[in-house]
């Protein structure tokens, strides 16, 4: 019987990129997003938790990917000064990038089975290291991210007393070719296409071990500093 792997954020560029390697790597992959069925809303905590009884109904999932994140649209764009600070704009950006995420842990880290290497990745980026920050600006995303590593290191600590094998982990894609980070992309900066980021993404996630759980590795492995 194939396993079943969970892909929110299944209708964006890495989303559907992971989802279809996973589905040709021979998984039963559900895809959640706001206009699947179920339908999951990141904004809307009872349709979190409505996915994850339909989740419970298929069995328990042995790996969950979150490939959520918000940047800008909407009329909002990365701040470049704390002039810019708003905060409608920082607080969608935590709603998006970190409580959504941190309810998506609540509802569906109990789903994941007690034995085996189950593995929980949500994407973060790299901008979120507080060590790395060399640049400024940026602040709710580089803010909101920061949150989620957080987030997913305290979810990790609680996680191993159920499941001493599972994995919460936040792994960064790099500059992949999408919406969200297509305004951004500088020349010279290395934009990868989303599939080949998502075989990348795969093949972290498959060579982690629970030692690596609630870390915040990138796509090649490589630890990134908090």
């Amino acid at each position: 019987m194939a396993e079943l792997a969970v892909v929110i954020g299944a209708t964006g560029g890495i989303g559907a990129a992971l989802a279809t390697a996973l589905e040709a790597g021979g998984h039963h992959v559900l895809r959640l997003g706001r206009a699947t069925t179920p339908p999951l809303d990141l904004l809307d905590e009872p349709s979190i938790a409505a996915a994850a009884a339909h989740i419970a109904t298929l069995g328990a999932p042995t790996l969950v990917i979150d490939a959520t994140g918000f940047l800008h649209g909407e009329g909002i764009a990365p701040e470049k000064s704390w002039r810019e600070l708003d905060p409608a704009h920082l607080a969608r950006a935590f709603a998006l990038n970190a409580i959504g995420p941190a309810l998506l842990m609540k509802h569906l880290l109990p789903l994941l089975p007690r034995t085996g290497r189950p593995v929980f990745a949500t994407l973060s980026a790299r901008v979120g290291s507080i060590g790395d920050n060399r640049l400024g600006g940026w602040y709710a995303y580089r803010a909101s991210k920061a949150a989620l590593n957080q987030l997913v290191r305290t979810a990790a600590i609680e996680l191993r007393r159920r499941a001493p094998n599972a994995i919460c982990v936040a792994l960064h894609p790099g500059t992949v070719d999408t919406p969200l980070s297509a305004p951004f992309a500088r020349t010279g900066l290395e934009v990868r296409p989303a599939s080949e980021a998502a075989e990348d993404l795969l093949r972290v996630i498959a060579g982690l071990t629970p030692a690596e759980s609630g870390g915040f590795l990138d796509h090649k492995a490589v630890p990134i500093p908090w």
